[in-house]
């Protein structure tokens, strides 16, 4: 089975920023949901292999799971450019009208979600063998992880604008004759605040 976890929240999370790429640490809640839902997963039986983005708050979430960490960059956050660091509801409407048309949109210094969607669905790619013989947890952020999840149900990245994943959430995609079904979308530990 292949097991995606959102990291646990940092201070930009916290503060309804875009982080993309701004590095940072999991605050004290995150931590929390670190541990959670590291404990969760791992009482639902037997994790093979830890895989996570590059960056801290994935790998700092991955390191809850006790096991050596594989880091695979193609699970990195999508780049939000020039609004990285910027509260939401401050990222002009027109910003947002242009991500949800045209999924080749790319904000100045940024990436577009169809560039993001074609490296994790190699990624994706690369692990159904493994994970269709072993548990694979990968740690990742919530624009790579609904890719993911549009992947495994065959639509496109169009998905991301009609769900959500609480940070510390887990969907789990299982394989048949090679082929993935998702099995379960946004599990949560009991941690306490999620926001």
């Amino acid at each position: 089975m292949l097991i995606l976890v959102r990291h646990g929240r940092t201070a930009a999370n916290k503060a309804g920023q875009l982080q993309g790429r701004l590095d940072q640490d999991l605050d004290e809640v995150g931590v929390q949901q670190a541990v959670a839902v590291a404990a969760m997963v791992l009482g639902a039986g037997q994790v093979d292999a830890v895989i996570a983005s590059p960056l801290q708050r994935a790998q700092q979430t991955a390191e809850a799971f006790g096991l050596p960490v594989e880091t695979d960059e193609r699970f990195i956050e999508l780049s939000y450019g020039k609004y990285e660091g910027v509260k939401h509801a401050d990222v002009p409407s027109e910003v947002w009208n242009n991500w949800r048309k045209d999924f080749a949109y790319v904000p100045q210094g940024g990436e577009s979600l169809a560039t993001l969607d074609e490296r994790v669905r190699a990624a994706c790619n690369d692990l159904v063998e493994r994970a269709s013989m072993s548990n694979i947890v990968v740690v990742s952020h919530v624009s790579p992880m609904k890719s993911a999840v549009a992947w495994a149900l065959g639509v496109d990245i169009g998905i991301s604008w009609t769900c959500h994943l609480d940070h510390a959430s887990v969907c789990r995609i299982n394989f048949r004759d090679g082929s993935p079904i998702l099995h379960t979308f946004n599990e949560t530990a009991p941690t306490g605040p999620s926001t």
